[in-house]
Parts: structure tokens; C-alpha cells; sequence
């Protein structure tokens, strides 16, 4: 009674990189993240339109094969010029096949006769926090990150889109920039971010119990 204990929590991935920074953020509140792929989980059919429905999903099914709270993400790139084009299809933009290098190339060619007062993108990052599968009020995150797309790749850190993503606050591409400063500017950072604040702020929130599994979550964080 009263006493304090580690929480796992389940991350709809087995991307590393992700479960390590989430988990550097989490654990100060008594947070374990372990991916889905330490519990063998089949990934999720991505079938919504947005990148909320996109989250919940991955969620869901992530908590219900586990039979923990879960956390997941959906992120992308959106492109004023092409109305908000890649967006949920970032990963695929250039077909279900393609990689990261086939997508920027899709991209720059779209955009190749584009002015640059036309380039305006942003990153987005909806995150979403559920506590078993059928919790009817899931904590929901965002994060944005406004840039500018570039007429040629820059730098080669970072993935996906970084190497065209301009970052005028800093002057450069995402893929110039240090792995702990994109961190910190990151449409998922901040979004990580947000999430983390919500915890802590409901310091009253444990693992649901057999009675509590009904009762609506701690609370939303839709940020405008």
C-alpha cells in the first residue's frame, strides 16, 4: 500500500532508437518501455486516414497482445504544395516497395519546378497513450515541426525525409543536425515530451486493475 513500482509499458515498434529515448524520458516516473517486439506482436494493418486513427490502431494492438499499457506513434511529412501529401503515406510515398532514398527522390522531383516561398512542410507527430486495449479514452500528443523542402539532399544523418528537410531555426537540413538537438526540436521529441508531462502530472495514474477497466483514462492532451 502505498508503495512505489515499476510500470511496464508496451511501445507499438522495435525501432531501438525509439525505445531507448522514450525510455530516457520515461523512467523518472517509475516507466519501463519494451517493444512489441520483445513479445513477438504482429504489426497492426495501418488502415486509417489520419495519423491519429493511424496510432490508435497500433495501440490497440499492441496492448491487446500484451496485456499492457501501450504507447505508439504515427508520423509524416506534409507538404503545403502537394496538400499535405506525403502525410500518413510518408513511408510509402514512392509505392509499398520503396525506401527512404526512393521516397526523397519522389519528392524532389514533385517539387522541382517549386519556388522556394512554395516549399513550406512540417513534420507531424501524433502519439497516443492507452492503458488496455479497450480504454475508451486514450491520451493523444502532437507534435509539429515546421520546415522548408530543399532542392537537393543535405547531410547525411538523421532518415527519412531529414536529408531535404530544411530547419530554419537552425539554418540547415534535419541530417545536419546533432542526434540530441533533433531531439529536442523533433516533432516525436516533442510530442515524447507532452506525453511525459501528462504522466507526471497524473500522479495518481497505475496500471488498471480488473474493477478499473471501464473507467475512462487519466485525461486528453489534444494540443491546438
Amino acid at each position: 500500500m502505498g508503495h512505489k513500482m515499476t510500470q511496464r509499458i508496451v511501445l507499438a515498434t522495435g525501432n531501438r532508437g525509439k525505445v531507448e529515448e522514450m525510455q530516457a524520458i520515461l523512467a523518472p516516473f517509475g516507466l519501463e518501455v519494451v517493444p512489441q517486439s520483445a513479445f513477438d506482436v504482429p504489426e497492426a494493418e495501418e488502415t486509417g486516414l489520419t495519423f491519429v486513427e493511424n496510432a490508435i490502431i497500433k495501440a490497440r494492438n499492441a496492448a491487446a497482445h500484451t496485456g499492457l499499457p501501450a504507447i505508439a506513434d504515427d508520423s509524416g511529412l506534409e507538404v503545403d504544395f502537394l496538400n499535405g501529401a506525403p502525410g500518413i503515406y510518408s513511408s510509402r510515398f514512392a509505392g509499398i516497395t520503396a525506401n527512404s532514398s526512393d521516397n526523397v527522390a519522389k519528392l524532389l522531383a514533385d517539387m522541382k519546378e517549386v519556388p522556394d516561398s512554395e516549399r513550406n512542410a512540417r513534420f507531424q507527430c501524433l502519439m497516443v497513450f492507452i492503458r488496455h486495449d479497450r480504454d475508451p479514452t486514450p491520451i493523444i500528443c502532437q507534435g509539429t515541426w515546421e520546415g522548408t523542402i530543399l532542392h537537393a539532399s543535405q547531410g547525411d544523418g538523421g532518415f527519412g525525409y531529414d536529408p531535404v528537410f530544411y530547419v530554419p531555426t537552425h539554418n540547415c537540413a534535419s541530417a545536419e543536425l546533432s542526434a540530441e538537438l533533433k531531439n529536442q526540436l523533433s516533432h516525436r521529441g516533442q510530442a515524447l515530451r507532452q506525453l511525459a508531462e501528462v504522466l507526471k502530472n497524473n500522479v495518481g495514474w497505475a496500471p488498471p486493475t480488473l474493477t478499473e477497466m471501464s473507467a475512462p483514462a487519466v485525461g486528453n492532451a489534444h494540443p491546438t
